[in-house]
């Protein structure tokens, strides 16, 4: 996981990251209008990109709810994958 946060202050940032426990590599960008929201179309906070391993954007988020949502269904869709058989 890697993460961008968009607060406009530094210090506003650094208390969201101690209070949500957030533990994953996270930048500050310095604002909602930052060139990354900006690149990744980012309208509302929070924003989550689900990402395969191919690197292709599978699932785009508004709520960290739908995340479990997402990765469970990803996990079900390997997991089909691999009891298919080779032909």
């Amino acid at each position: 996981m890697l993460g961008v946060n968009s607060d406009a202050d530094r210090d506003v940032a650094r208390t969201a990251v101690a209070k949500h426990n957030i533990n994953w590599r996270s930048w500050w960008v310095g604002g909602t209008d930052s060139a990354i929201a900006r690149q990744w179309q980012v309208s509302g906070w929070p924003t989550i990109y689900v990402i395969d391993a191919q690197g292709i954007i599978r699932y785009r988020l508004t709520s960290v709810g739908e995340l479990e949502r997402a990765i469970e269904s990803l996990l079900r869709e390997m997991e089909e994958k691999s009891d298919d058989p080779v032909t």
